[in-house]
């Protein structure tokens, strides 16, 4: 393959995956704008590793494990303890989408950082359980524990709220 068809080849990659991989971060506490620093960063990693990624038994899978770490890298250097659960950028306050949005960013927001990467990589990214474990490099007994917790801690969330609305 020539360096111009493995261009175009992380082109397409790139323009297909950059919402999903935008609105993972976003879903994790991140902001729009730490999001697309989030998955820059990965992305040029990404680049910098082309030939192996593609080569790799499940690319997608090897892009969500750098993106896992770009996050945790992230946070790492972070000194504030700052997590803008909202999008800023976007202007439809009014929406139902957007509210909902909001809703599940907040509620996502509520879990251990394992539960929320967790729920994200599963339920946003669609990933199956053993990729899951693969992307965070823990078995996959860790997986469906730390999903059932996240489960039952939205589900105690939510279930909060509904009280709360209905007094």
């Amino acid at each position: 393959m020539t360096r111009h068809d493995q261009v175009a080849e992380f082109t397409a990659m790139v323009n297909a995956r950059w919402p999903a991989l935008v609105r993972a971060v976003m879903l994790l506490g991140g902001s729009r704008a730490d999001a697309e620093d989030v998955v820059q960063t990965t992305l040029t990693r990404c680049f910098e590793k082309w030939e192996r990624v593609r080569r790799a038994e499940s690319p997608d899978a090897y892009v969500h494990r750098m993106l896992v770490n770009s996050w945790i890298d992230r946070g790492r250097r972070r000194s504030s303890g700052e997590l803008l659960l909202a999008d800023p950028d976007s202007g439809r306050a009014a929406d139902v989408d957007h509210a909902v949005r909001l809703d599940i960013e907040r509620a996502l927001g509520t879990l251990s950082a394992e539960q929320r990467l967790v729920v994200v990589l599963r339920y946003y990214l669609d990933l199956s359980e053993r990729q899951a474990a693969d992307v965070l490099g823990v078995p996959p007994g860790t997986v469906k524990s730390r999903l059932a917790r996240g489960l039952a801690a939205l589900a105690t969330v939510l279930a909060t709220e509904e009280r709360g609305e209905r007094s």
